[in-house]
């Protein structure tokens, strides 16, 4: 996924926060450079749920 709106250490905790709220999630990362978000989960995880929590944090989410 990819993410608009992400610059600083606060925006890469808030999106972090977000996605490891879901109880499937066990890892994400995000890279501020190029505003790419990574999840790591064992489980099938949905895109539009794990971009909804992202822009709830005011972000936008590009394909």
């Amino acid at each position: 996924m990819k993410e608009v709106g992400m610059t600083c250490g606060h925006c890469e905790k808030a999106v972090k926060g977000a996605l490891n709220e879901s109880d499937i999630v066990q890892e994400v990362q995000v890279d501020l450079d190029t505003g790419n978000v990574t999840v790591s989960s064992d489980e099938n995880v949905q895109k539009e749920t794990m971009a909804e929590a992202i822009e709830e944090q005011g972000y936008d989410v590009v394909s």
